[in-house]
């Protein structure tokens, strides 16, 4: 399945009270639809997480996503398996050493 296609498990949720539409909170995990399991392994049930199938892998990462207001952490093995690269920081050096 492409990077794309995946969904999102969260600890947590908060309910925006403009639409009243869900959105996942705390940590976040990929999760792809009809599996019962993370994309790191994670157990949804034994792990106690939510699913979140309207809502994209790509709309919760800090950096770029729309519903990432609630999100606290993001998951570093589901992150690398839907595609960031070990070299992608979220920094960059401005004044090198020589």
């Amino acid at each position: 399945m492409p990077a794309r296609s995946a969904a999102v498990a969260a600890s947590d949720q908060w309910t925006d009270p403009d639409d009243g539409v869900r959105y996942p909170a705390g940590e976040v995990h990929a999760w792809r639809p009809g599996r019962n399991e993370t994309v790191c392994g994670l157990s949804l049930s034994r792990s106690r997480l939510t699913r979140f199938p309207h809502v994209g892998w790509v709309d919760v990462q800090p950096e770029s996503g729309r519903h990432a207001e609630g999100v606290q952490a993001v998951c570093r093995r589901c992150r690398a398996a839907q595609g960031a690269r070990r070299d992608d920081r979220g920094w960059t050096r401005t004044d090198p050493r020589p």
